[in-house]
């Protein structure tokens, strides 16, 4: 999608956002680094939306987002991000920033505090020497475009310039305008540590290469300095781009950071509840309230605050996903009035009819025809009467 973003003083830039992953789960910003794109992030987002809302944009002269000419600072990149976040009607999100991105989720996270639940700072640094390397390429790319870097930078991503990934990046580098890219680098050229030493407070976790020349493991070591809590990881034999070379370390690194970031809820059975409303419908949820006696108040508090706000609020599997397990659960164990409650909940859950036949052909298989047979005829019928 494209949504404008305001910039002080100047006309809206209209910037191009992925928006992927169940519109309940905790929203993650996945910002990318300079000269590439929101497919740098390709091989984390599809595992990421599983279970996360997630939340990939161009930064302003990449990819399909408008340039906006002149130099930028990393105030300018992360009053975008906040502008962002306040168009998809997000308060705050888990940010996640490569390079350039990690050092605007550090801007973000000193002077937009409410907005960052957490930060990964993935091979990135407070500062960006020599100055004189970014007014070069500054000076190249609004005369040369660039193209003019391609040689330069290439050796510095990642460990195989030839390789398939790296010749992914090589062309998002191509495609990247040389006034964006310069407007960029200005930021990086303008970065200081004292913009945001101090003033960061957000749970960390700083994740870098072991062979990045760029923003090499001393950097994420002084970073990690200046951030009360924060930790350091390393990614053995990796560049400044791990994203696309090392995949599977790169997204296991993600997953480990915000697993770590899940809390259970302070307020189980508020939360319980909102859950059992959001699957079951505010309606079913009513009537059941309704009938509430002394003999099942017991019994309901404790579904609502331990299976309901206990289990269903992890954010290990996405709803939709519970919802599928339930399902087959309680058709092989033929808990047929269960099995048709949370038939007729997937209406709330995205769990579509061609995904129940699916499962319970499994059901048939592993726990017996008899009882698939039975819940499939429940299902319809179930279905059928809306």
């Amino acid at each position: 999608m494209f949504l404008p973003l305001p910039i002080l003083g100047r006309q809206a830039f209209l910037a191009h956002v992925l928006v992927e992953g169940p519109e309940e789960a905790p929203p993650v910003l996945l910002l990318h680094s300079i000269g590439t794109t929101l497919h740098v992030w390709d091989p984390q987002a599809a595992v990421l939306a599983r279970r996360f809302r997630v939340i990939r944009p161009d930064m302003r002269g990449h990819g399909l987002s408008e340039t906006v000419a002149g130099d930028h600072s990393m105030s300018d990149f992360a009053a975008d991000q906040a502008a962002l976040l306040d168009a998809l009607g997000i308060a705050s999100a888990h940010v996640i920033g490569l390079s350039i991105g990690g050092r605007i989720a550090q801007a973000m996270a000193a002077e937009h505090p409410d907005r960052v639940a957490s930060l990964l700072l993935l091979d990135t640094a407070l500062e960006f020497p020599p100055l004189d390397l970014w007014q070069g390429r500054i000076d190249a790319v609004r005369t040369e475009g660039t193209a003019a870097l391609v040689e330069a930078v290439m050796p510095r991503w990642v460990v195989d310039p030839q390789a398939h990934s790296s010749r992914g990046l090589r062309q998002m580098l191509l495609a990247t305008s040389g006034e964006g890219y310069a407007g960029a680098a200005a930021a990086l050229r303008d970065a200081r540590a004292s913009q945001v030493v101090g003033r960061i407070t957000a749970p960390t976790t700083i994740v870098v290469g072991t062979l990045d020349p760029a923003s090499p493991p001393e950097a994420a070591q002084e970073l990690a300095a200046t951030i009360p809590g924060s930790v350091v990881r390393m990614i053995e034999g990796a560049s400044h781009i791990p994203t696309l070379e090392f995949p599977e370390l790169t997204t296991a690194a993600l997953l480990a950071h915000l697993d770590s970031q899940w809390t259970p809820p302070a307020d189980s059975f508020a939360a319980g509840m909102a859950v059992r409303r959001a699957v079951l419908g505010a309606a079913h949820v009513a009537r059941a309230e309704a009938g509430r006696t002394s003999m099942d108040a017991a019994f309901q508090d404790w579904i609502t605050r331990h299976v309901w706000g206990g289990v269903w609020t992890r954010p290990g599997l996405a709803r939709r996903d519970r919802s599928l397990l339930t399902l087959a659960m309680m058709a092989a164990l033929g808990r047929h009035e269960e099995f048709v409650l949370h038939v007729r909940a997937t209406r709330n859950t995205g769990v579509t009819p061609e995904e129940i036949s699916e499962i319970l052909l499994a059901v048939a298989a592993y726990a017996g025809v008899p009882v698939a047979n039975h819940a499939l005829k429940l299902a319809k019928d179930a279905l059928a009467a809306g």
